[in-house]
This record gives C-alpha cells, sequence and structure tokens, in this order.
C-alpha cells in the first residue's frame, strides 16, 4: 500500500511540472498578445468620430490639443490617443499648424501628424470691402496664425514692401481678391509673396495693352478701379462709371470723385457733404487734377477689368433716386443735374 502511494504522489508532480514550464510561455503569450492588440488598436484601427479641424498655436498645450480632439473629432478610444501620444512624445515634438482629422485616422498616424507638421493648407479669401489697413489685416489674421498687428506693420514696412515693388502708399495695388491655398502658420511675407504670384499672373500682356490704351500703367489702373469700388458693388455698372472717370481724365477733368473725399476723412462719414470738398489732401480729387498718388482701397478683379473695359461715354452719374444701389448715368450736365435733383428730393422725402 505504502508503494502504491508514492507511485500516485510521483505520478502527480510529473503532471505539474509541464505545467510549471509551461506558465512562463502562457505569460509571455499573454504580453504578446497584449503588446500586439495595442499596437494594432493604435496603428491599425480608426480612432475618430469625425471629421474636425484642430489648431495648435506656439504656445498650445498637449492638454489643449488633446481637448481639441476629444471635443471636434470624438474619440473611440482615449487610451489608445493616450498611449500613442506618449510614445510619439507628442509633448515634446508638437509643431504649430492646421490640421484636419478624419474618421480613418489612427491615433499613432495622429500623434505623427502633430510632430512632423503634416498640415492642411488653410483658405486665405480676401473678398469685398478692403478701404483700411486694418480691414485688410482683420481678413488676413482672422483666416491664418498671422497677427493682425503683424500685417499692420508689414503694411507699412517700406523696406519689406519694396522687396515686391511697393511701397506703403501704393500697397493695396499689390492685393488680388481671390481665394488662395496657403500654410495656416504662413508669415506675413509668404502672403506678400504669393499676392505678388497673383499680381504678376492677373497681368498679362492682353491686359497690360489694354491699360496703355486708356493711357494708364497698373498700378494707374489699381488706383482708378479702387475709386471705382468706393461708388458700387453692382458689377454690371462698373464698365459705366469707370468710363466716366476715364472721359473725364482724358479731358482733362478733374475726377470729383466722392469715394476719395471719404478717403481723406477716414470713411468716417456717411455722406459727403460740400464742407468736405475743401479738405487739403493730394487724394481729394475735388481739389486736385488727375489721379490721387495710390489707391483708395484694394480694389476687386471686376473693378479692374472695369478699367481696362470701359463703356459709354458719359462724364457725369448719381445714384437712381429708386435707391436700389443702381445709378443714372447723363453725358450733359444738364442732364445730370436734373438726376441729381431728383435723387437730392427722394434724400429729403425720406428725412436724409
Amino acid at each position: 500500500m505504502a508503494g502504491s502511494k508514492k507511485s500516485k504522489q510521483k505520478q502527480k508532480q510529473k503532471k505539474g511540472i509541464p505545467f510549471l514550464l509551461l506558465l512562463p510561455v502562457l505569460v509571455f503569450a499573454g504580453f504578446v498578445g497584449v503588446w500586439f492588440w495595442n499596437w494594432y488598436s493604435d496603428n491599425k484601427r480608426p480612432n475618430f468620430i469625425r471629421e474636425a479641424v484642430i489648431f495648435v498655436r506656439p504656445d498650445s498645450s498637449v492638454d489643449e490639443v488633446y481637448a481639441q480632439l476629444i471635443n471636434k473629432a470624438g474619440v473611440k478610444r482615449p487610451y489608445s490617443l493616450d498611449h500613442a501620444f506618449k510614445d510619439k512624445q507628442v509633448e515634446q515634438y508638437m509643431q504649430p499648424g492646421r490640421y484636419e482629422i478624419k474618421p480613418e485616422y489612427t491615433s499613432v498616424y495622429v500623434a505623427r501628424m502633430l510632430n512632423n507638421c503634416w498640415q492642411t493648407p488653410a483658405k486665405l479669401v480676401l473678398s469685398g470691402t478692403m478701404r483700411q489697413n486694418a480691414q485688410l489685416a482683420s481678413k488676413i489674421s482672422n483666416q491664418l496664425m498671422i497677427d493682425s498687428l503683424d500685417v499692420i506693420n508689414a503694411l507699412s514696412d517700406k523696406d519689406l514692401l519694396n522687396k515686391y515693388g511697393y511701397t506703403p502708399q501704393n500697397v493695396f495695388s499689390l492685393f488680388i481678391p481671390d481665394t488662395y491655398e496657403m500654410w495656416w502658420t504662413a508669415t506675413m511675407e509668404d502672403v506678400l509673396a504669393k499676392q505678388k504670384q497673383a499680381n504678376d499672373s492677373f497681368w498679362t500682356e492682353e491686359r497690360k495693352a489694354k491699360a496703355k490704351a486708356q493711357g494708364l500703367s497698373p498700378q494707374e489702373v489699381s488706383v482708378l478701379a479702387s475709386i471705382v469700388s468706393g461708388e458700387t458693388n453692382y458689377e454690371p455698372e462698373m464698365p459705366k462709371i469707370a468710363g466716366v472717370y476715364l472721359n473725364r481724365l482724358h479731358r482733362g477733368m478733374k475726377l470729383q470723385a466722392d469715394p476719395t473725399v471719404a478717403y481723406c476723412l477716414n470713411y468716417e462719414v456717411n455722406r459727403i457733404l460740400n464742407k468736405h470738398l475743401l479738405i487739403d489732401s493730394k487724394y481729394n480729387t475735388y481739389r486736385y487734377p488727375g489721379l490721387p498718388p495710390g489707391p483708395i482701397a484694394v480694389p476687386s478683379k471686376a473693378c479692374l477689368e472695369a478699367v481696362l473695359n470701359p463703356e459709354g461715354n458719359y462724364l457725369f452719374f448719381c445714384a437712381n433716386s429708386t435707391f436700389d444701389g443702381t445709378h443714372l448715368f447723363a453725358v450733359s450736365y444738364n442732364d445730370h443735374l436734373r438726376n441729381a435733383r431728383a435723387f437730392q428730393a427722394a434724400l429729403n422725402a425720406r428725412g436724409r
């Protein structure tokens, strides 16, 4: 009986030995499985819910960027994003930029995106009213990382503008309103270089020939176009208004353009009165003949084209008494007076 018990004990010990040998293998396989699953989760599985755009500024913290991802893109597995951020040392290597997140992106891809500055270009839209440096600065700074004060300083920097062939007085002529793709982290020099490229592209030989036919340089076209932009936003009438001013210019008449007086007053008045016409400024075309020294706004492409393709033999125009944004044009001064009186009567009727 004693021998039988010893035999059974030996058999149990033999069965236990393989399990003890197998345990480390099972533990190792478990670690490998967990590691592989984490790697697969971080590198291969999409981890975002919706498309989003996040912005990283030079002073942004990794926590702020993480919060943007959570709030804007939505994260399916936060632990995966945490792991990727730590593994790729995002806190240390993160670069400023504008980043578009898509649902199919993985945690590791986004971490690498932030570290390597894989930005998606922003759209810089230059359109609408741009009559002062501050307005232009606001448009640029609202769409790019550039501070508005940096834009204003650049627009007044003679040495900087000279690199592109412009001065603070005529810098509005450099800008060609359109939509441009640029890095969100672009500098003001990048913006100016982009505008120089667009300006050179706009001024084809054909357009230069049209300007010459009107006795104007491209710069002078821009100055007159800026006056047209101050008169109307209604594109069908722009060639007629441009024609009025060109006809006056060719006849040696003063332009007598209200927008130039408004420019002298920093656009702070809604209506030009007779007392305003006495302002002593080279920009006051009621006092000084010819074109003003520089553009009074950033003219649109439509205004530039209007000067290059003027219409009519008119010398006068005034706002329509219907207040629909259109104008009445006249060849003779008497006809113009009749139109002006009708408009004045309409203003009075409205208590203006």
